[in-house]
C-alpha cells in the first residue's frame, strides 16, 4: 500500500494549477521543513512541494529507506521499492502542473536520480545536491530497473552541485555518479568550496539560475 505523505506545500491547492511542480527530497536523517529553507531563492514561478521521507527514526527524523551510516549501505530492494512508493504521489498530483522537476539532498538526490532513470520522460529537469545515482549492480533489486539508454536518448537537464571535500560521500559513490551522469544527462556541475555536506547561498543562486534557462525559458 502507498504511504500517505506529510508535504509542505508553497501554494494553496487552488493555486497551483498550471504551474511548474519542483518536488523537494530532503536527506537521510531530516524531514520535510529541511530544505524549506531553498525555496526564498528559487524561482517564484514554481509551485514547490517538500515531502517527508516515510521511515521514521524518531525525534524528527526520518529516511525513504533504511541505510547503514558507517558504510553508506543500503538493500537495493528497499531502494527499488521506495522508488515506486513516491512514483505513487506524483503520480496522483503531476496532472495539475505543467511540468515536474525534482531537488533532492544528499539520499534524496539518490531518491531523485532514481526516478528520474525509471521514468525520464516525466521530468522537465532534476536537480541533485550533495548526494549520489545508485549503482544498480549493487544489488540484484535493481538490475534492470533503470532505463539509462532512454535517459541519455532524451538528455535531462541535470545540476550536480558538491564540496569536492564532503566528508559523507564516498570516492566510490561519487565516481560512479560522474560515469552515469556524463553518459546519460545534460549536465552541469558545479563544485562549492566549503560547502561540506550542505548547501550555500552561491549555490542557490545557481540552481535559480538554472531552473529558469532549462524549465522557465526552455
Amino acid at each position: 500500500m502507498a504511504s500517505e505523505y506529510t508535504v509542505e506545500w508553497t501554494r494553496d491547492e487552488q493555486a497551483r494549477e498550471g504551474t511548474p511542480l519542483a518536488v523537494l527530497l530532503h536527506g537521510y536523517g531530516a524531514n520535510e521543513r529541511d530544505l524549506l529553507g531553498l525555496v526564498p531563492g528559487l524561482p517564484e514561478e514554481f509551485t514547490y512541494a517538500s515531502l517527508r521521507a516515510p521511515v521514521a527514526m524518531g525525534f524528527g527524523a526520518y529516511t525513504w529507506f533504511d541505510l547503514d551510516v558507517e558504510r553508506l549501505a543500503y538493500s537495493s530492494s528497499a531502494a527499488r521499492d521506495a522508488v515506486e512508493d513516491l512514483w505513487n504521489w506524483i503520480d496522483s498530483v503531476r496532472g495539475q502542473h505543467s511540468s515536474v522537476t525534482l531537488i533532492g539532498f544528499s539520499m534524496g538526490m539518490a531518491m531523485a536520480t532514481s526516478l528520474l532513470r525509471t521514468r525520464p520522460d516525466d521530468f522537465s529537469a532534476t536537480v541533485g545536491l550533495s548526494g549520489f545515482a545508485v549503482d544498480p549492480d549493487r544489488g540484484e533489486g535493481l538490475s534492470g530497473y533503470f532505463d539509462d539508454e532512454a535517459l541519455a536518448a532524451r538528455k535531462v537537464p541535470f545540476f550536480w552541485g558538491r564540496d569536492q571535500a564532503d566528508p559523507i560521500i564516498s570516492q566510490e559513490m561519487i565516481d560512479y555518479t560522474h560515469q552515469w551522469a556524463n553518459s546519460t544527462v545534460k549536465l552541469t556541475k558545479v563544485l562549492y568550496a566549503g560547502a561540506g555536506h550542505g548547501v550555500v547561498p552561491q549555490e542557490v543562486a545557481h540552481i535559480k539560475e538554472f531552473l529558469t534557462a532549462e524549465v522557465l525559458h526552455a
